[in-house]
């Protein structure tokens, strides 16, 4: 059926829809006066973690909704602490000058938004403490009404190192941290000393390049810390610091020996500890006890013809080989090597060892393994590489009494281990020989054993007792007649609990 309307009919209905539109528009274009009319805020607060002080923050930001449906005017934005306030505003692109909002009005339309960003700049405050900043932002509304967001962080004192080449000995200090900016070297002849408790926070790219000695010198409660300088977070719940790939590593050239390391923590790097060998193994290049390599992009651990022995200590998540072992001379006891790293971009073995790379051969004098976990994610985590063209050429390995994430075989050079996978007998294998289960959420990885695990009292007790007594957390190792393998002792389960 056809509708036609007259004339007037049709004039009358323009009128009513014009009157409807001018309606809309003068309801759009109202401001409420009413302070019952609130703002709301996607947070509350706005925190920084410890920041260092003398350089500004990266920024964060906030949404206010205006969810009235009238527009709504902030007659007054300010911060508490005006002119003298650490914190920096800019309101929808208008930034607060001396803490106060002049000169320009925002507007929140019905049912929109506007954006706050904040950082804070804090200058140096000449002191070895945490300093802590409070803050808040004050926003009230042409009607009446007033909210209050609270704004914090904490600093610290740092000393930053730019290009630092040291051609002589040197103590760092463990009272203020240091930022390295461009590479910290270590020349020939020089060693430099890192004491207990000593923090070295390092730019994206910089590295520790060692070419004389490096003595760590941690302890069981004040480690030595080597990381990324980026306090902040990827994404809420997932800070920079759990990010790998955040600077360098550290690198001992070829001339550098006797490099000792313990107590150490040193994580989300491009790479852990590069070592660079020479044609002389008879020196040791470095003694690492007691320490964490942690979430590399690259290796954990790579050591090209150089001496080595890792004890009591824990390589775990990388994007390349967790240990990477050409040639050389290697002694690892009481080791937990685990590579279950998450991120994109593949993931490489937790242990490649051969006696050649490329056309060059490499002798692998010595690739022994005692009391250690080496596992991770797939069906095989240990490739043993041997030459082929260069069948004379030393390949020589052991393992007793570890728990190895590889197809069973039998080797007169492999000698009271267990198999870590799913067979009968074993009631939990690869991520779930730790406990806590892993938070992948948050990436958060405890090394720490399930009491199921098969780990749990099968290391060799004569070899714990030479070697480490105690684990690497301080817990004894001798407290029954059985010792675990790995870095880590198991946790005892509650009564009444149910571990995976």
């Amino acid at each position: 059926m056809e509708l036609k309307l007259s004339f007037f009919q049709r004039g009358g209905f323009l009128l009513v829809l014009c009157g409807m539109l001018l309606g809309a528009c003068m309801n759009d274009d109202e401001y409420s006066m009413s302070p019952a009319d609130r703002l709301a805020f996607s947070a509350d607060t706005v925190s920084f973690d410890t920041v260092f002080s003398g350089q500004p923050t990266t920024t964060s930001s906030f949404e206010v909704y205006n969810p009235t449906r009238k527009s709504i005017r902030l007659k007054n934005v300010y911060l508490e602490g005006e002119g003298n306030s650490v914190f920096r505003v800019n309101v929808d692109g208008v930034f607060l000058e001396n803490g106060r909002l002049s000169g320009a009005e925002v507007e929140i339309p019905a049912r929109d938004s506007i954006r706050i960003f904040v950082m804070a700049n804090i200058a140096e405050q000449g002191t070895s403490d945490v300093k802590k900043w409070e803050d808040k932002l004050v926003l009230q509304t042409e009607g009446g009404a007033e909210d209050r967001i609270v704004l914090e962080s904490c600093s610290q004192d740092a000393r930053r190192l730019n290009a630092l080449v040291l051609d002589k000995d040197t103590v760092f200090s463990s009272v203020l941290p240091y930022i390295v900016k461009d590479s910290l070297v270590v020349d020939e002849n020089a060693t430099l000393t890192l004491p207990a408790g000593c923090r070295l926070f390092f730019s994206a790219g910089a590295s520790l390049i060692v070419r004389g000695t490096l003595h760590a010198e941690g302890t069981l409660t004040a480690k030595v810390l080597m990381r990324g300088e980026r306090t902040d977070y990827m994404f809420p719940n997932q800070p920079y610091d759990r990010v790998p790939g955040q600077w360098g590593g550290v690198v001992f050239k070829a001339e550098s020996h006797d490099n000792r390391l313990n107590f150490c923590d040193i994580h989300s790097g491009e790479n852990g500890i590069r070592c660079e060998g020479g044609d002389d193994i008879s020196q040791e290049k470095l003694r690492m006890e007691n320490t964490i390599l942690h979430n590399m992009s690259g290796d954990g651990l790579y050591a090209k013809a150089s001496k080595v022995f890792v004890g009591n200590s824990q390589i775990t998540n990388c994007g390349g080989n967790c240990v990477t072992l050409l040639g050389g001379d290697n002694t690892f006891v009481h080791a937990t090597i685990g590579n279950f790293y998450v991120f994109a971009g593949g993931r490489g073995k937790a242990l490649h060892y051969s006696n050649y790379m490329g056309e060059e051969v490499v002798p692998l004098n010595k690739a022994t393994f005692l009391n250690c976990i080496v596992t991770g994610y797939s069906d095989d985590e240990i490739i043993g590489d041997a030459s082929v063209e260069h069948a004379d050429a030393p390949f020589e390995f052991f393992f007793q009494n570890c728990l190895l994430d590889t197809p069973p075989v039998e080797d007169e050079r492999i000698v009271n281990c267990f198999w870590d996978r799913k067979e009968e007998g074993n009631e939990v294998w690869r991520e779930d020989n730790f406990s806590p289960a892993f938070d992948l959420k948050r990436l958060i990885f405890s090394f720490t054993l399930n009491a199921k695990s098969r780990a749990v009292g099968n290391a060799d007790v004569a070899i714990s007792r030479q070697y480490y007594p105690t684990d690497m957390n301080g817990k004894s190792r001798l407290d029954g007649d059985a010792s675990d393998i790995g870095c880590l002792q198991h946790l005892e389960a509650e009564e009444g609990s149910e571990e995976k």
